[in-house]
């Protein structure tokens, strides 16, 4: 495998937080960081623009030093190769949209009518060549974040660092520029890191996700290996999964206060164990029929997901299951009721709980 075009452990210590993350990229691979509030995906771009110097570790970027504190080296922002997009995209406002998207070559030393010609070719390739005169008031959302993504590729970056791009948009312009940003994600031949904290941004826009808390890697794959088995809470939170992690034999799963859970996966020793919300069947009385996982539980809340309601339930097991609005007034649910919950053991998955292995 040829090496990656970017490559870094990224160590910073910012008060009693630190921050202690490998992270690599490929050439024309797109990476999400994922993370909860705090869990370091601020400070990890940061570094990478280099905003934040590092207390340790490495990093390059088509094998050049960027950051190293071993050796006393550290390039400074306005020198690496690097196109940032921020949240709220910090266009300049005096500034039209060409002469935004112009600023960076101008920078790099173009003259003002050839910064101009190419500026003009990349709002043509977002879309937007006929607001090349209009100053970033008189764009839309959408708009300002396409000038925002044609200014960062201006300078033709080996780093394309995008900050929670879609964050500021409302949900059908998020949809419109999401596409229009795959687009243009495809086309970058660089390395591009998008930070963000929505799983839909990460699932339809990257190629491999990397999940931080508390400043560390705990989870790295594919979508598909991520999803299909989470490793922590905020994972299985993210990607909408139950999930509890206890001792295994055969095809039970014992949980840490003895409740064992029935699994359709034969297993030993260390093993997580997840179901869907929507596996989840709520009875008023205890349920009779085939073998399946039943425990009584309390209704701890109830919250409408989509076109059914999320009832978040405490007991034995706390789990949420999502039920239609007709079954849910036919059940009376409402915070402080007794149910029962049912799970088949063909809808759970069990898999082993050691280490997590980042793939490839």
């Amino acid at each position: 495998m040829s090496a990656p075009l970017l490559d870094s452990h990224l160590v910073v210590d910012r008060g009693a937080f630190r921050l202690d993350v490998r992270l690599t990229v490929g050439a024309g691979e797109v990476v999400a960081l994922l993370g909860p509030n705090g869990a370091g995906k601020t400070t990890a771009l940061r570094a990478l623009a280099g905003l934040q110097p590092l207390t340790a570790g490495h990093l390059l970027l088509d094998g050049v030093d960027l950051d190293r504190p071993d050796r006393a080296r550290w390039i400074p922002p306005e020198r690496r190769r690097v196109g940032v997009v921020f949240q709220d995209y910090l266009l300049f406002p005096h500034l039209s949209a060409l002469d935004n998207v112009a600023f960076g070559p101008r920078r790099q030393g173009l003259d003002r009518r050839a910064a101009r010609v190419q500026a003009a070719g990349w709002l043509d390739r977002v879309g937007l060549s006929g607001h090349a005169r209009s100053r970033p008031r008189q764009l839309s959302g959408g708009q300002a974040q396409r000038v925002a993504l044609a200014r960062a590729l201006a300078v033709r970056p080996r780093l394309l660092l995008l900050d929670e791009p879609l964050a500021a948009l409302d949900a059908r312009t998020r949809l419109d520029t999401r596409a229009h940003l795959h687009r243009h994600l495809a086309d970058h031949d660089g390395a591009t890191l998008l930070v963000t904290h929505d799983p839909l941004d990460a699932l339809a826009l990257a190629d491999r996700l990397v999940i931080v808390e508390d400043g560390r890697v705990v989870q790295e794959g594919d979508a598909a290996t991520v999803t299909a088995r989470p490793r922590t809470d905020y994972v299985a939170r993210l990607v909408g999964l139950n999930l509890y992690r206890g001792h295994a034999d055969g095809h039970r799963v014992r949980l840490g206060d003895g409740f064992a859970l029935a699994t359709a996966d034969r297993l030993d020793g260390d093993a997580f164990v997840v179901f869907r919300p929507a596996a989840v069947a709520l009875h008023p009385r205890q349920p009779d029929g085939s073998p399946r996982n039943t425990w009584p539980a309390t209704v701890a809340g109830v919250q409408r997901h989509g076109d059914n309601l999320r009832v978040q339930l405490a007991g034995p097991v706390a789990a949420a299951a999502d039920v239609t609005p007709a079954a849910a007034a036919q059940l009376r649910l409402e915070p402080g009721q007794r149910v029962w919950a049912a799970v088949k053991a063909s809808e759970t998955r069990a898999y082993p709980a050691g280490p997590a292995e980042p793939d490839g």
